[in-house]
């Protein structure tokens, strides 16, 4: 991965946490440097990205830390993705607010338009990503 992919995906990252950079901004900026995916851990509090060659790279993410519930409530996860399309709540809300829906973390899928999130006992919840007339 070269020096610029590495910059972009880091500052994208933190512009993520500081709520500086929205998610459709960071997924066009992630596609630019050929980013195919990535896995927000929560658990871990990090991100690892993934290039269409096989390469990677894991960024540290340090949100608060919050209980993780054991239930699994995938109309919870449904309701906080929707608040942050509608830019209603950070980053970092969305994060307390999936762990507290049992959100143990997810991946972008940005090839596929798509985030799969998923509890600790393998319950997933698919979104896809709004169309551009959404």
């Amino acid at each position: 991965m070269n020096a610029e992919g590495i910059q972009v995906i880091q500052g994208c990252a933190q512009g993520a946490l500081t709520g500086e950079i929205a998610f459709p901004e960071i997924v066009g900026r992630l596609a630019l440097v050929g980013v195919e995916r990535y896995h927000a851990d929560y658990s871990r509090r990090e991100i690892a990205y993934y290039m269409a060659d096989g390469d990677s790279l894991v960024v540290v993410t340090p949100h608060p830390s919050h209980a993780i519930a054991v239930k699994f409530a995938a109309s919870a996860v449904e309701a906080a993705v929707h608040q942050s399309q509608r830019n209603e709540h950070t980053y970092l809300d969305f994060i307390r607010k999936t762990m507290a829906a049992g959100c143990v973390g997810y991946f972008a899928q940005i090839t596929g338009r798509r985030v799969i999130y998923f509890g600790r006992n393998g319950e997933m919840h698919i979104e896809y990503f709004p169309t551009a007339n959404s």
